[in-house]
């Protein structure tokens, strides 16, 4: 059970951070204005936001049952999932030079 923790902590720090350090919208059609703006970059970490979320509930389910969460649960990993996408997004707006 303690691999799959980390597992799931890794998977979610990975793709909270995938939004702002890959250029392609949902990582295959390149956006048309050369860069994609920031409700794309939003748009896509709520996705991803929920593909973990099953990938947790599939990694809860072989364990046994699925438990059921309230609201503060699920606010609680979208604050942890938004402080994970805290690197990319000051790599991509606040370290990089413009134009670079």
């Amino acid at each position: 059970m303690n691999f799959s923790t980390t597992l799931l902590l890794i998977l979610a720090f990975v793709a909270a951070n995938l939004p702002f350090l890959i250029e392609r919208i949902f990582f295959f059609k390149r956006p048309a204005a050369g860069s994609k703006n920031f409700a794309w970059r939003l748009l896509e970490l709520i996705v991803l936001f929920f593909v973990v979320g099953g990938v947790a509930i599939l990694l809860e389910g072989n364990f046994g049952d699925v438990h059921k969460q309230n609201w503060e649960f699920y606010a609680v990993n979208a604050s942890l999932f938004v402080v994970f996408a805290y690197p990319g997004f000051v790599y991509r707006y606040l370290w990089r030079r413009r134009g670079a």
